[in-house]
């Protein structure tokens, strides 16, 4: 994409190594503190090297690179069926991914705006149209309860980032904030939030801040000299930023720094033009430094989560028993599993001996992934975010295991179609499997799987 927008080579390995590479200032400001590296969140959002391993947003970077690639072509050929394949491929991209379907939505919306107002010509618009219809389409059918699940709230990770021990924690600066806003001194609450702003920007940007001056800055001073690409890049910059400031996620407010992601995705891009535009025209011992400082600079958030990522002992594993287990079970007729409920204080005991068995080290869909088959309650984690009525599913599933009611509790097996019931020893119930209807198929030494009669 680079290449083709800049046609340098330069531009686009920089561009590439900020999109792998970049990192913020947090392990630096980390080393100054205490002399340990760390702090990849400290300013709220996750670099780049956790951001590419989430595989919804990986994925809907390959769509939104095609897109700009074909954003690029669509200047110099100006073919009418570009409309139809941009609208299908931003279309689509809410659906692998909502948080960048949003802000290309929005950025299309801008971008549209943009060249009617400077070339009385509505293409974008059109496209936004197309994207958004084909969006609708597939979205809102399969996720009904979405609507309301953003809610205004402006200046939550600022505060929180004042806040928390674990981000910036300047807790002075907090309590400044929070008292000017709730007094309404506004002549004293906006400054501190404009530097708070500054601090979560600039402090997620690290060594990308280099487009500020070099690019940013050009593309403000002659905003009507902007190509339509480049607008649609800051529009997706800008508006990423500008939502996750002011809105949260209802039951999982951090969830919406995703926004983000994007912002520091294409500033990655932006920056590693910027890069190439300040050494292009420098030889000798000054290239090398800049390329050195670079490096040094942008590496340490890496290289101090990598060591996270790649412990001596990994904090997790499906024992091979449960693998047998879970094999068996995804070779037999089509049914729901019940499995026994996420223990979160039998997870916090097990924490100290690593690597934990999956079932208690965080509710996943590990037994549905395994098995093939449908689990009545699993991953409570992403059932929370995308707000799921989980929780009145699970307290179902806890009255089932103490119930000493025979006829109740095989009613609720035949009202859920639970066909199986999959239990890591010594999970049980409270009542026997003979007076629940349960007959035993499987049994090894960590796992017993009944089928319901």
């Amino acid at each position: 994409f680079v290449y083709l927008w800049k046609r340098s080579k330069g531009a686009a390995f920089w561009s590439t190594f900020f999109v792998y590479f970049g990192g913020s200032w947090g392990p630096i400001v980390n080393f100054l503190r205490d002399g340990t590296f760390g702090g990849e969140s400290m300013f709220w959002a996750q670099q780049s090297i956790s951001t590419l391993i989430n595989p919804p947003f990986a994925a809907s970077l390959i769509l939104l690179l095609v897109g700009c690639i074909l954003l690029v072509k669509h200047e110099t050929r100006h073919a009418r069926h570009d409309i139809i394949i941009l609208s299908l491929v931003f279309g689509v991209l809410t659906q692998i991914k909502v948080y960048g379907g949003i802000l290309v939505l929005c950025s299309l919306a801008w971008l549209g705006i943009y060249q009617i107002l400077k070339e009385r010509k509505a293409y974008y618009l059109k496209v936004f149209a197309g994207s958004a219809f084909i969006s609708a389409l597939l979205f809102f059918p399969l996720n009904q309860r979405s609507s309301a699940l953003l809610v205004y709230q402006p200046g939550w990770f600022l505060e929180t980032m004042m806040a928390v021990s674990d981000r910036v924690g300047w807790p002075r600066y907090y309590e400044a904030m929070i008292n000017y806003k709730a007094s309404g001194n506004w002549i004293k609450g906006i400054p501190a939030y404009i530097i708070a702003w500054i601090i979560f920007w600039f402090g997620n940007m690290g060594t990308r801040a280099i487009k500020e001056t070099i690019i940013i800055g050009r593309w403000i001073r002659s905003p009507w000299k902007m190509t339509n690409i480049e607008m649609f890049l800051g529009g997706v910059m800008t508006i990423g930023l500008s939502l996750a400031l002011f809105f949260v996620q209802k039951g999982t407010p951090w969830n919406t720094i995703q926004f983000v992601y994007y912002s520091l995705f294409f500033s990655g891009i932006v920056a590693g033009v910027a890069f190439q535009e300040l050494i292009e025209k420098r030889k000798g011992t000054i290239r090398v430094s800049f390329v050195t400082t670079l490096l040094l600079l942008t590496l340490p958030t890496t290289y101090s989560t990598l060591k996270h990522y790649v412990p001596n002992r990994p904090p997790a594993k499906v024992p091979s028993m449960e693998l047998e287990a879970l094999k068996f079970l995804s070779k037999l007729d089509s049914g729901t599993v019940l499995t026994y409920p996420f223990d979160q204080i039998a997870a916090g005991r097990a924490e100290s001996n690593p690597p934990r068995p999956l079932y208690l080290y965080e509710s996943t869909a590990y037994v549905s992934a395994f098995s093939k088959k449908p689990v009545f309650l699993e991953d409570e984690v992403n059932l929370n975010i995308t707000d799921y009525p989980w929780r009145e599913r699970r307290q179902l599933v806890e009255n089932w295991y103490n119930t000493l009611n025979e006829e109740e509790a095989r009613m609720f097996l035949k009202q859920n179609n639970i066909k199986y019931v999959y239990w890591v020893k010594p999970q049980r119930a409270r009542l026997g499997e003979t007076q629940l209807g349960l007959t035993r198929i499987f049994e090894n030494k960590e796992v017993d799987i009944y089928r319901v009669n």
